[in-house]
């Protein structure tokens, strides 16, 4: 499978070491299979930084490739209570995200960030953030939490600027 990431420099090799905390499944390096979410994620650094570029990567990408058997992946397959939960640990600096080697889910974008402030702030109940997440249709993202995936399983293709 190809997958994205953006940033505002090519990545050739991913390093952990360089990643944050806080953020949506917490520290990790980010991709998603869909380049236009990349393209987006590099925005904000072409505003910040005045470049951005996305780099494509190839993640097991022959078909008798399979990850081994002790790597912990967690997977969200919609927005839900667990979902909720786990991004919202993640966001507060909690622990929550340190026993998952991978985590695929949404993304808290601009679409749902509204909602999850909302809920951050204790302002609507859990239930509400579900039900009124439930009707946007999550952009997937991968977090790989353990160096030794990103330097056994994901092969740098390729990188673009974007204008």
């Amino acid at each position: 499978m190809i997958l994205y990431h953006g940033s505002y420099i090519p990545i050739e090799k991913p390093n952990l070491s360089m990643s944050r905390s806080r953020t949506d499944f917490g520290k990790g390096f980010y991709l998603t299979p869909l380049k236009a979410q990349a393209v987006s994620w590099s925005q904000r650094f072409l505003r910040e930084r005045g470049a951005a570029v996305v780099s494509s990567y190839a993640f097991l990408q022959r078909p008798d490739e399979r990850l081994p058997p002790d790597v912990k992946v967690l997977e969200f397959d919609t927005h839900n209570l667990a979902w909720l939960d786990f991004i919202t640990a993640c966001r507060l600096g909690k622990p929550i995200d340190e026993k998952w080697d991978l985590v695929i889910g949404g993304v808290a974008n601009d679409k749902v960030f509204d909602t999850l402030q909302l809920y951050f702030d204790k302002l609507i109940g859990a239930e509400e953030a579900i039900g009124r997440l439930r009707y946007n249709k999550p952009n997937y993202q991968y977090c790989i939490k353990r160096q030794s995936i990103i330097d056994e399983y994901l092969r740098f293709i390729g990188s673009e600027e974007i204008k």
